[in-house]
Order: C-alpha cells, then structure tokens, then sequence
C-alpha cells in the first residue's frame, strides 16, 4: 500500500516529506506522522496511512498515539541540571524525593540507576 502523504513541509525539508513518503512505499509503515518545529515555528507536519488497519481507518491530522521514550532526553537533561545545581542528588535514593517508589522493596534504587535503566523497572507501577 502506498499512503498518501498529508500536511504541510516547508521548502528546505522536503527530503523529510521524502522520506516519510517511503516509509509507506518502501519499508512498510502502515501508519505514522511527524511533525517537526524550528525556532518555535513547525516546518514539518506531515501524516498517513492508517490509524487502525484492521477498521481501514485513515490517520488524521489529530490522530492520537501512544508514545514511548519520547521524554528519556529531556527527562535525563533536567536530572543533570538539578544534579549540577545541587538539588538532586544523583547516589540518593529516588524515595529521598518520591517516598512511595519505596514501595514493593524499591527503597534502596538510586536516582542514577533510573537514568541509566539498571533499575530493573519495566513499565511504570513495576514490583
């Protein structure tokens, strides 16, 4: 199936137009968007294909989806300037600043083992 391709993409990005374009036609994307912004101004907001390929429903413009990692990079950032500041330290337990994560045995995980995924935590509300 090659997807239309919908939305907007300023002049000097067309090569990502391009290439979300052959997601579809190449590399087998059922559904997907992307939108990317520069100097607080979106120059890609493109989408296609499909939201649900077993109902044959059309991704839309407000398409909603679940994300994953998409926080880790800014997350890890803002860990680091609190860190460098003195107001987090990084050998602390995470329950010095998040007393319930104690919970289920986790009372003694340091902050950095949250950061550099050694805490052994799968998904949120892990035991």
């Amino acid at each position: 199936m090659t997807a239309a391709v919908q939305g907007t993409c300023a002049p000097q990005f067309e090569n990502v137009r391009a290439e979300f374009a052959r997601n579809f036609a190449e590399r087998g994307e059922v559904g997907a968007a992307v939108s990317v912004w520069l100097d607080g101004e979106p120059v890609v907001d493109l989408w296609g294909g499909l939201a649900d390929a077993d109902e044959n429903r059309p991704w839309e413009r407000d398409t909603l989806v679940t994300v994953y990692s998409t926080s880790k990079g800014l997350t890890a950032l803002c860990a680091h300037l609190l860190a460098d500041r003195g107001e987090l330290d990084l050998d602390a337990p995470v329950a010095r600043y998040w007393p319930q994560f104690a919970q289920a045995g986790k009372g003694d995980v340091p902050v950095r083992w949250l950061l550099s995924h050694r805490a052994g935590l799968i998904a949120p509300g892990s035991r």
